[in-house]
């Protein structure tokens, strides 16, 4: 897992069908670098966040074929 801060949101208008539900947030990683994750959880810019990456963020979503290459799974209570 990955621990990191939420820096930001992606709006998109349009993008394929199989893209799950949940916003696409700009995640600042601890120790460096930003990477973009799916939040079905509904975080806030500035939570701190666990998160998840590739196979196993697409797998979250059994019944889709979901092009998730990072996922938040977790908001951290501080």
């Amino acid at each position: 897992m990955i621990r990191g801060r939420v820096t930001g949101r992606i709006w998109s208008s349009r993008h394929i069908e199989t893209l799950p539900n949940g916003a696409l947030l700009e995640v600042q990683v601890d120790g460096g670098g930003q990477l973009v994750a799916l939040d079905p959880l509904g975080c806030n810019e500035g939570e701190a966040v666990l998160i998840t990456q590739g196979s196993v963020a697409a797998a979250y979503y059994p019944n889709i074929r979901a092009p998730i290459d990072a996922l938040i799974i977790g908001s951290i209570d501080e």
